[in-house]
């Protein structure tokens, strides 16, 4: 694979690389997996464009055109004057990721033990995990080995593992294609493969695709009890202060709130807990979402497999289906705290750079039990903005707005908003804010009332 690597990168075949030669249009275009215009921007066959055509677009390109550490590494087929790519290679950050090949409209069906390339799920979920430095790291589910790729220097152990054994295959190739040395991978069901080992940090792209039957591995498993048993197994392979990171979908059910059914999965964990639902989408969405990951639009079964789907869902009254991310924190507590909450908007990212200090936050505001002795700070770069009717002395409206980490929004009245003006840390809660309702003749706030504003991270301690 040396070889291999060698050329790929004297060739440019890199993330910049690969957009810079193809442009902005066509380069757009093929994140909507639309190849024409890739295609005839790649149509001259320089060196890095038969790359491109032959890693990344899969068309055949002239076996001529090809060095041998092409050739000779066993991941490309020649027949006659013509070469096929047997996997897709694709460039990622400063390594690079093998898979299966992508499917489109037209190809044969995909086998079951199809191995998908990193995608929209991989890089959500490099920019959910803690950028702390670990000693140990679990992979869980590697697939196509991305994860470990960006686990690479903040762990000094990574143990990968999958149940699908082309999988470890494939992330192997990965992993030496990207200069990645002394993964331990293995092959196993979920814990099974680490049943007695614990580690630091666990991070997961699991199967989360909630489907009937659960047919194609790297994404199905039938309903979301998957999910909930991979959330109630995780602390059992944390180390003190460990966390665990992982996406998940889940059910909206009829009758019941999404927030009790997954705050549920992560009651029974004794850790501390925050999930954030990112995303909803009604049943038919998401079959046509899923249906047309697999190339199936267009198919003479589409139609069957998308009515089978939907009644699937219709026997379970599901009215929707979430997608988010869930983390895990073992702080020994012996009072955890779970906080399950939906935030559509942009966040700043990476959130790993801060999900230490949300987590902090979230407990923090659970356990601190004399509020009134506490000297909070206003969080930095909090903004106070005010509307109302011209020359008003009031305002009708006050609300606080993070310009960094999540960025939340939350109304305020007049005391909270007094608060934050002079919030630095020298004065206790409680004399402060008696202060600020002698100096505004406004009510008495109660410190209790501040705790949300602190889980949230307007307020720190």
């Amino acid at each position: 694979m040396e070889r291999l690597r060698a050329h790929l990168q004297e060739t440019g075949y890199t993330v910049d690389g690969v957009r810079e030669r193809l442009g902005d249009m066509a380069a757009t275009a093929l994140s909507r997996e639309e190849l024409v215009p890739a295609l005839r921007a790649t149509a001259d066959l320089d060196p890095l464009a038969v790359l491109i055509r032959l890693w990344w677009l899969g068309a055949d390109v002239p076996a001529k055109s090809l060095p041998a550490a092409v050739l000779d590494s066993g991941l490309v087929a020649a027949d006659g004057d013509r070469a096929r790519a047997e996997v897709h290679l694709q460039p990622w950050e400063d390594g690079y990721v093998v898979s299966d090949r992508k499917v489109r409209p037209g190809d044969p069906a995909l086998r079951s033990d199809h191995v998908v390339g990193a995608g929209g799920a991989s890089a959500n979920l490099a920019q959910l995990v803690s950028r702390r430095h670990v000693e140990r790291a679990l992979d869980l589910g590697t697939g196509c080995g991305v994860q470990v790729l960006h686990l690479h220097g903040r762990a000094e152990e990574i143990v990968a593992t999958d149940v699908n054994p082309r999988a470890v295959e494939l992330a192997r190739l990965s992993w030496a294609l990207s200069g990645v040395n002394g993964v331990s991978a293995r092959v196993g069901s979920m814990f099974e493969p680490v049943e007695d080992e614990r580690f630091d940090l666990v991070v997961s792209n699991p199967p989360f695709v909630i489907a009937p039957e659960g047919a194609l591995t790297y994404r199905e498993v039938g309903g979301d009890d998957f999910c909930r048993d991979l959330v109630r197994h995780a602390p059992r392979h944390l180390n003190p202060g460990g966390q665990a990171h992982l996406l998940a979908n889940w059910l909206h059910v009829e009758g019941e709130d999404w927030r009790e059914r997954v705050g549920g999965w992560l009651g029974e964990t004794g850790c501390d807990g925050w999930v954030v639902q990112r995303d909803v989408q009604d049943p038919a969405e998401y079959v046509e979402l899923w249906l047309k990951d697999a190339a199936e639009q267009g198919t003479p079964a589409y139609a069957a497999h998308y009515d089978r789907w939907l009644e699937w869902f219709d026997e379970r009254k599901v009215e929707g289906i979430g997608f988010g991310w869930i983390t895990l924190r073992d702080t020994g507590s012996l009072d955890p705290v779970v906080r399950v909450e939906q935030l559509t908007h942009r966040v700043e990212l990476p959130v790993g750079a801060y999900v230490d200090e949300v987590l902090d936050a979230i407990g923090a505001a659970h356990r601190l039990d004399d509020l009134e002795a506490v000297r909070l700070r206003t969080a930095a770069g909090l903004l106070d903005e005010r509307t109302g009717l011209p020359g008003a002395e009031d305002p009708m409206k006050i609300v606080l707005r993070q310009t960094r980490g999540l960025l939340r929004t939350r109304e305020v009245g007049t005391v909270e908003a007094a608060l934050a003006g002079v919030c630095d840390g020298d004065l206790a809660l409680g004399p402060l804010l008696n202060v600020i309702a002698e100096l505004i003749d406004g009510d008495q706030v109660r410190a209790e009332t501040l705790r949300p504003l602190i889980a949230e991270g307007f307020f720190t301690t």
